[in-house]
């Protein structure tokens, strides 16, 4: 993906969120303190909250000084961190809705289907799912809308040690076999060592570092953290799974 962000301003309570930058890559990584504003830029790129500056996909526009385009007009799959499943529809029925094109779903269902493993939850209903199942279907339903790149927020987050493991697996099969890029907000150490090409560190609403994971990240005994944070201190330290 080619993800340009220029002059993008939203005003918050405590700060606005501003920034400009390119993103080429498979997988990008979104980190920083809480309330740094990591939702809100994942929201801003979806049409989901209002802000000035332009925001381009591959080189077309999804907001410039121009137009707008709607959130359904952008083809992006938004994953909250708490999946947002319709409690009163079966896993079929989450999986399909909103999936725009009905003649590309029978080429791609069956994969996607297989990749994270929904085939025995099909039938089920969402209130009998536990908290990794209903991730795999909340990531099931996005990329069966046929999405252009694939927003998460902390998809891992509440999901324990064992079971992080077995979706981060899932999340490396969508980038590998599927290959539908990602802007990925994590807390989570692991994932940006085994996900990210590319890392974006928010703080207050500003971007502070950008680059390589292996280059900004630097390993010690009980978590990675960035290069530039002050020996002793905390900085943005990100836990580790």
């Amino acid at each position: 993906m080619r993800l340009e962000l220029e002059d993008l301003r939203v005003p918050l309570a405590a700060f606005d969120l501003s920034l400009s930058t390119t993103l080429e890559a498979r997988v990008a990584a979104v980190c920083g303190p809480s309330g740094a504003g990591k939702t809100t830029l994942l929201e801003a790129i979806a049409g989901l909250r209002r802000c000035t500056g332009a925001v381009r996909l591959d080189g077309e526009p999804f907001q410039d000084a121009r137009a707008r385009l709607a959130p359904a007009a952008r083809r992006l799959g938004y994953v909250p961190q708490e999946g947002a499943l319709f409690p009163h529809l079966d896993v079929r029925r989450n999986l399909f809705y909103g999936a725009a094109r009905a003649h590309d779903v029978d080429s791609t269902a069956a994969h996607v289907i297989a990749v994270l493993e929904l085939d025995p939850l099909l039938d089920r209903a969402v209130d009998a799912l536990s908290g990794g199942e209903r991730q795999r279907v909340a990531l099931g339903r996005a990329l069966l809308s046929g999405p252009r790149l694939l927003l998460l927020d902390e998809p891992l987050a509440n999901l324990d040690p064992p079971l992080r493991e077995r979706i981060r697996g899932h999340l490396l099969r969508i980038r590998d076999e599927l290959g539908v890029p990602m802007l990925y907000v994590t807390h989570d150490a692991r994932d940006v060592a085994h996900l990210a090409d590319t890392v974006l560190r928010l703080e207050r609403g500003r971007l502070v570092e950008q680059g390589d994971p292996q280059q900004l990240l630097e390993p010690d005994p009980g978590a990675l953290r960035f290069r530039g944070d002050r020996p002793g201190s905390r900085g943005d330290r990100l836990r580790p799974a």
